[in-house]
């Protein structure tokens, strides 16, 4: 019953698994000892109606009341241990369920986060993980344990008078099978209903994050009627799916309800013709409350399980990509990167082919080329951002394809064209470079970063929070950041993607002075699009649609006359002349 199958239909863990089957077991027990209160009662009325059509004695009190007592601690410890083996152990099963998807994230590549959208992610994360949670906590054990019990008293009631069992039961199987037969129709209308959603969440996140072009271009009003229309739409989605589910969940609801009519006119006639008398007509009564009793909850949640193997599917989604795994340790004889006929596709569309140059300790290598023609892939290959399609990256001669990318990760700073900041300090922001650096190294990479000019100025100086993503500093503040980061961390390999592009040029000029002083004797690898900063540069490597075009130092290239690097320059050069 609860095999792999089920695990993953319902995404649990292991312990998952444990927790379902204990609380399974003790709604089974409290589902006894209820239906045993329910004999206790059919006791007491059977001694009743002995002195009413007897005359006997009243019966003693005594022993009901010790069997009253008996069952009010059984039921009171049986409830307290089901309740703590069905929301108790699920709670932290959440807790397990999200950190095990963190750290899932955690381990896949770069290219996998450009295939999926933020909100789809943030969707899984949170409300499907919470969707998941209430059907684990609320339904699987009831209604699993609601079967086990309720086939323990069908064999008993069976046993001891079949065609009452057969006029009580009856409808509990009819009404499920009418519930499972409408699965793929719930199934159909949660997925529309889930994609409903992710497109309202979407267009919040969109609306939100490109908030001041819509203003600038006087846009608010298209935007935000798109997003009433998504919202109509989940809305409109929504309703036809509570509706098609609660038609058939009423409808199951009612036909297992048809079993007290069915038990009421089965003992009649049974009475009528003496087979049973009235007494055990009412123990019938009595057990079917009870029977019926469990599945009200689970036919109310049932609708739910069904939705909840969507969101099941979208975790086991993330838990079946591929992670980027490898050695855990990192011993290169230096630190060249070296690249040997690299080929790299996204969503099939070829990126690079056959690429090969290698990157030497001590150097500064910038790779330049027309837009699209894989700069910045390469360098996200050469951290192991991504994992290359065919050839080999090597570093100091290991293959980084076999050496997990946090221990790779910790030989490399990197500053790319897309600065990310934390809503926190400048100091903080900064110290992420290194964790637990000292204050005294994180003020002396800042000002070698040129961060003191702005910094200091703060009302708080660098104790000042900056925002969301860093939301009140410009474009060349934050890049000074991150460049800051990069030199604190001080690794043997610096990665700079268009490190330089949000600078004036006095400050460009202030933090490639910075570089030159601080990267001596490391890996360099710069990307840039303006050819006057790698002028200094050891090597050049012009990438062309996915190639090798050339390479060698800048007076190499600017020497020959068909080369892209001296045509490029040439082209930056004359447009360095253009004014309004």
């Amino acid at each position: 019953m609860f095999g792999k199958e089920f695990q993953r239909k319902y995404a649990l863990t292991d312990q998952g698994i444990r927790n379902t089957k204990k609380g399974t077991f003790w709604t089974v027990i409290v589902n006894l000892i209820v239906m045993g209160g329910m004999g206790i009662l059919y006791l007491l009325m059977e001694k009743y109606m002995a002195v009413l059509t007897n005359g006997e004695g009243l019966p003693k009190a005594g022993t009901f009341i010790l069997l009253v007592l008996v069952f009010v601690i059984l039921s009171i410890v049986t409830h307290l241990q089901q309740y703590k083996a069905t929301y108790g152990l699920v709670y932290s099963e959440v807790k397990s369920v999200r950190i095990s998807l963190a750290e899932q994230l955690r381990k896949l590549p770069l290219g996998y986060f450009g295939k999926r959208d933020l909100a789809d992610l943030t969707e899984t994360i949170m409300g499907d993980v919470n969707r998941l949670e209430h059907v684990w906590s609320h339904c699987l054990s009831y209604l699993y344990g609601s079967y086990i019990s309720t086939v323990i008293i069908a064999i008993v009631m069976l046993v001891y008078n079949w065609r009452m069992a057969v006029a009580c039961l009856w409808g509990v199987p009819v009404a499920f099978a009418l519930l499972f037969g409408s699965r793929k129709l719930a199934k159909k209308q949660s997925e529309i209903t889930k994609a409903a959603g992710i497109q309202v969440a979407d267009g919040i996140q969109e609306t939100l994050e490109n908030i001041r072009e819509i203003r600038a271009t006087n846009q608010e009003e298209r935007f935000l009627q798109t997003l009433n229309d998504k919202i109509d739409y989940h809305e409109k989605t929504m309703r036809q799916g509570e509706l098609s589910t609660g038609i058939f969940v009423n409808a199951a609801s009612v036909i297992m309800r048809l079993g007290v009519a069915t038990t009421i006119l089965t003992g009649t006639n049974l009475i009528l013709s003496g087979q049973i008398d009235f007494m055990q007509l009412f123990m019938f009564l009595l057990a079917i409350t009870r029977i019926y009793a469990p599945f009200d909850q689970a036919l109310a949640l049932i609708a739910e399980m069904f939705m909840s193997q969507i969101s099941a599917s979208r975790l086991n989604e993330i838990y079946d990509a591929k992670t980027a795994e490898g050695a855990d340790s990192f011993s290169p004889t230096n630190h060249d990167i070296t690249f040997e006929n690299v080929g790299f596709a996204y969503d099939n569309e070829q990126v690079l082919r056959g690429v090969s140059f290698t990157a030497r300790e001590g150097e500064v290598t910038a790779l330049v080329g027309p837009s699209g023609s894989g700069k910045s892939t390469c360098a996200r290959l050469a951290a192991r951002l991504w994992d290359i399609s065919e050839g080999t990256i090597k570093v100091g001669g290991v293959d980084i394809s076999k050496v997990d990318p946090e221990v790779l990760l910790s030989d490399y700073s990197m500053v790319f064209q897309d600065v990310v900041l934390f809503d926190d300090t400048v100091m903080e922001n900064i110290r992420l470079g290194k964790h637990g650096a000292t204050d005294e190294e994180v003020l002396a990479a800042a000002a070698a970063a040129n961060c003191d000019e702005f910094a200091l100025k703060l009302s708080q100086g660098y104790a000042t929070p900056i925002g969301e993503n860093g939301t009140r500093l410009s474009g060349g503040e934050r890049q000074r950041i991150s460049i800051a980061r990069a030199l604190l961390k001080n690794a043997p390999i610096v990665l700079l993607d268009e490190a330089t592009a949000s600078l004036d040029v006095e400050n460009e000029t202030k933090v490639q002075d910075a570089l030159s002083r601080l990267l001596a004797g490391k890996t360099v690898l710069v990307i840039a699009h303006r050819m006057r900063t790698v002028e200094a540069a050891d090597k050049i490597v012009v990438l062309d649609n996915g190639k090798v075009a050339e390479e060698g130092t800048p007076a190499e290239l600017n020497a020959r006359k068909d080369s892209i690097f001296r045509r490029m320059s040439e082209l930056q050069n004359a447009s360095a002349g253009w004014s309004v």
